[in-house]
């Protein structure tokens, strides 16, 4: 005998607080190596990207220290729709880079769904967001490589982490 079942799930802003915390465990990690970025810009950065996970719009995220331009170590988030990605655990953030002369830096990018608003609807959106991002170009690698490393997701949407790690 055979026995067949269709399962469904709706992606819900509690699915994207729950990525969006698996982020913000790894900017807690960062700022206990690190000593950056604060816990005011952690709240910040969880609340843009619950919010631009729950409406679907943001295509990847990253979040690191960088020095004359290039990234030093830095966390990289991919998103994803396709259902793809089990949920691992966070952590694992790379502890010993040396981050003399840095800066810290974070980039967000768009999908295309976004690019299909009205002009006025991005920037009602903006507004109000906790981070008021501006256009600009992301950060070229410097001296090291990167590491495809875990996936956090929820209800068929997850975001791929890849960690960049000095050499």
């Amino acid at each position: 005998m055979t026995y067949t079942f269709t399962t469904t799930s709706t992606f819900t802003r509690t699915s994207a607080r729950h990525i969006a915390s698996k982020v913000v465990t790894d900017l807690r990690r960062m700022n206990l190596y690190y000593g950056w970025p604060t816990e005011t810009e952690i709240e910040n950065f969880y609340g843009e990207l619950v919010e631009l996970l729950d409406l679907g719009y943001v295509e990847n995220v990253e979040y690191g220290f960088k020095r004359d331009g290039r990234r030093i170590v830095s966390v990289f988030y991919q998103v994803r729709v396709d259902g793809s990605l089990v949920d691992d655990r966070a952590g694992g953030v790379h502890a010993r880079a040396d981050i003399t002369g840095a800066s810290w830096f974070s980039f967000l990018t768009y999908n295309g769904k976004w690019f299909q608003l009205s002009e006025g609807e991005r920037a009602r959106i903006q507004a109000g967001l906790p981070i008021h991002r501006t256009i600009g170009q992301g950060t070229q690698d410097g001296n090291g490589y990167w590491v495809t490393d875990r996936t956090y997701s929820a209800d068929n949407v997850g975001a791929q982490r890849r960690t960049f790690r000095p050499y």
